[in-house]
């Protein structure tokens, strides 16, 4: 599989399993999960690497909200605002099918696809 230079995001409790990210992406790293969310729905599933970043899952996603697609995410993760630290700090991806990340400084546990959270400095 291609080296990473993205990464996606999905929001299990959003997405409606209606499969179109998995069809539009290019390289093939989204597939449906077999268990369900709370709602009843198949989600959209990332397989942890591959992704190139190119957003066109995001483009094809009709849901609010479901997937957040980090470009360059090599560079990104270093440059995560932690309101605890108070600075700049690295972020370690613990759950790359549920886009769940882990502050290493602090040890607090960040959901990587609500955007409404996430604060990257330069």
């Amino acid at each position: 599989m291609a080296k990473s230079r993205g990464f996606v995001a999905v929001n299990v409790e959003e997405c409606k399993g209606c499969k179109l990210c998995v069809e539009a992406c290019p390289v093939d790293v989204l597939h449906l999960a077999t268990s369900f969310n709370t709602h009843g729905y198949n989600p959209s599933e990332y397989d942890g690497e591959g992704c190139t970043g190119c957003g066109v899952c995001y483009y094809a996603c009709p849901e609010p909200g479901a997937l957040v697609v980090f470009k360059n995410w090599e560079a990104a993760k270093d440059h995560f605002y932690s309101e605890k630290a108070q600075k700049a700090v690295e972020l370690t991806i613990t759950d790359p099918v549920k886009g769940l990340a882990v502050v290493e400084e602090t040890g607090e546990e960040v959901q990587l696809y609500d955007y409404r959270q996430l604060k990257f400095v330069e």
